[in-house]
């Protein structure tokens, strides 16, 4: 374990002493109104989760439709070739990557309050665009600007919870606002389904319509937004002080914040020390392993529907029970994973559920099978992603170390999106998709691996720590540790 000597100034060891006591006083609050303790997490959930769910659903759908759209005859209408096809996923995920890391570390100095509306009432200004489109490069250029406005969504909400909820309470709020992807998998089939119908209204095809329309709800609900989120739990409206008092002093006593806003402040430095991390790099295999699978599978599973033998409007309602499955599962994952804190063994599970999947599809002919296979591969990339997001909020401390890994770890996803575009756009011929069934089948075993391998490291190191603690107290440790101290116990 990399443990830095102690300090011996007696203004650290004051330090720590002054924020022990303050620590103990507040923690004490839970102790004694366990009403309260219920009352604040109820009230977050009802203002703040539905909210959050709702960004990432309109996310995920107005990156996604396109293959909705593409089945309707998006492809077909602009002439477009599967090479063209994987060029314009790919346009959306560069911008999508390089704006990930700058808007996380942004996203504190702005304001969450601020910069997550802001992305949303312009990228719902960007879908609607790509409804109007008459050629291929105008949607280039559509998906170019929807990756940028879209990057900083999904980590900069994983971060923005982390201001919320103590650690063993992250994943089951991640999961449910992640759920929201597996929703809009389902929902999009049917909504395309239904809009598609509209075909020569307004002299448009139906596929334009699916854009108009989803990208006019995401503008009206972002220019609400504004009012709706607060910056953190001290500027939250519907808390009072002493529950604002409470959630604060919960916050430091998890170590999900610091204990002070100089701990918790910007730093290069410890943008730098997230990189140094071993756990930060393991969960960035995995990120962009599910990356992949997940991607591939939200973009594709329309076309892959409609290679088992579907028309098209058929194949839009086929594809949605599979996402149906991935959000019932994916709750129930997140909650036996916060109740036993068990981070590892759900990946580990969540990932053999696309092992079974991929080989299920790569092993039988039959439709039938193959279509079943759907209910194993996609719940499970849809139950690994908010694992692993919650897994990496978990294990990185201060603030600006912590948005930095979560940001690494979507970097990893989206890298692993741009090869999904190529693996099922052009590089594996439909229907069978042989090649990219059998890298997907690969990357879920690695999966398996990895996520064994983290959760033996992050042990061995908490068993060091435990060691450690014998030796001294929290006061005589060296204070800027962050999650290196011995007394922030990784989750496994």
């Amino acid at each position: 374990m990399d443990t830095k000597p102690p300090s011996n100034t007696s203004d650290d060891i004051e330090k720590h002493r002054d924020s022990l006591g303050s620590l103990k006083n507040e923690s004490r609050i839970s102790l004694v109104d366990p009403a309260l303790e219920k009352r604040v997490w109820r009230k977050l959930d009802l203002w703040l989760l539905p909210v959050v769910a709702m960004f990432y659903f309109l996310s995920f759908l107005d990156r996604t439709n396109l293959g909705n759209a593409r089945v309707a005859g998006l492809q077909k209408d602009l002439k477009m070739t599967n090479k063209q096809y994987s060029i314009a996923l790919t346009v959306t995920y560069v911008p999508y990557i390089v704006a990930e890391l700058p808007s996380n570390l942004l996203l504190k100095t702005v304001g969450p309050n601020l910069m997550l509306p802001t992305m949303l009432t312009l990228w719902g200004v960007v879908t609607t665009l790509q409804g109007v489109v008459t050629s291929y490069k105008g949607l280039l250029a559509c998906r170019f600007f929807l990756g940028l406005l879209e990057g900083g969504v999904f980590p900069g909400l994983v971060l923005y919870l982390s201001f919320f909820y103590p650690r063993q309470r992250l994943q089951w709020r991640i999961s449910a606002f992640f759920s929201a992807a597996s929703i809009s998998g389902a929902f999009s089939g049917l909504l395309a389904f239904g809009i598609i119908n509209m075909d020569g209204i307004g002299n448009r095809p139906g596929w334009a319509w699916i854009f108009v329309l989803e990208g006019l709800f995401t503008f009206l609900f972002g220019l609400s937004s504004y009012v709706l989120l607060p910056r953190s739990p001290a500027h939250a409206r519907f808390f009072n002080e002493e529950e604002k008092e409470y959630v604060i002093a919960k916050l430091k006593e998890d170590g999900a914040t610091g204990r002070d806003d100089i701990v918790d402040g910007f730093s290069w430095r410890e943008v730098g020390e997230a990189f140094k991390l071993p756990q930060v790099w393991m969960l960035a295999v995995l990120f962009f392993f599910d990356g992949t699978i997940l991607y591939g599978l939200a973009y594709f599973a329309p076309s892959i529907v409609q290679g088992l033998g579907f028309t098209a409007s058929r194949a839009q309602l086929m594809s949605v029970p599979p996402f149906a499955v991935a959000f019932v599962l994916t709750m129930i994952g997140a909650y036996v994973s916060d109740r036993y804190r068990c981070r590892g063994f759900t990946s580990i599970f969540s990932s053999l559920l696309c092992v079974i999947g991929f080989a299920m599809f790569l092993g039988s002919k039959s439709h039938k099978i193959q279509y079943a296979s759907l209910f194993f591969s996609i719940p499970g990339t849809y139950l690994a992603a908010p694992t692993l997001s919650t897994w990496s909020a978990n294990n990185a401390a201060p603030h600006a170390r912590r948005a930095t890994a979560i940001a690494i770890g979507f970097i990893m996803t989206n890298s692993g999106g741009i090869l999904a575009t190529w693996l099922l756009g052009s590089l594996s011929a439909a229907p069978t998709y042989k090649l990219a069934t059998q890298v997907l089948l690969a990357f879920s075993v690695l999966m398996v691996f990895f996520s064994g391998l983290n959760t033996w490291y992050l042990w061995d190191q908490n068993k060091k720590k435990k060691e450690f603690r014998t030796t001294m107290t929290i006061a005589q440790e060296e204070p800027g540790l962050g999650d290196r101290s011995a007394w922030f116990k990784y989750a496994l």
